[in-house]
């Protein structure tokens, strides 16, 4: 799979604006590590031909990244991962949190004890979620 190819590996839902559904990519993207401490981005334009969007979303979408310092812009520059460690992992701990709290909301529902539960999932994480049909 080429570079190209690597950024178009998205699925846009449509319950959530698409610029959110950027950043999150993004981040998921940094907490695997399939995105380095400043590694370059593509410019808005040439991310928005490869996502098939519209390059203002991209804009956004990289407005927003710079708000919450994801990435770097600098003047007659290319868009860079930032290099902040702390947020690097705090990005990983909440895309973590995220999936936890789905999980424990689905969960809840049928009625399962605490330990019972840590157990079961410690299984599965060991057994690294392979089906047992």
């Amino acid at each position: 799979m080429s570079a190209n190819e690597e950024w178009a590996v998205i699925s846009f839902n449509n319950r959530d604006p698409v610029y959110l559904q950027v950043v999150r990519h993004f981040k998921e993207r940094i907490a695997t590590g399939l995105l380095l401490p400043n590694q370059t981005i593509p410019s808005r334009r040439e991310l928005g031909a490869l996502l098939k969007i519209n390059p203002n979303t991209v804009q956004k979408a990289y407005k927003e990244m710079e708000e919450q310092q994801l990435i770097v812009t600098e003047p007659n520059s290319h868009s860079r991962i930032t290099s902040d460690a702390e947020l690097l992992s705090r990005i990983r701990m909440e895309l973590a949190s995220e999936a936890v709290q789905v999980f424990v909301t689905a969960v809840r529902k049928i009625n399962i004890g605490v330990d019972e539960l840590v157990e079961l999932v410690r299984r599965e994480y060991a057994e690294g979620g392979e089906r047992h049909d």
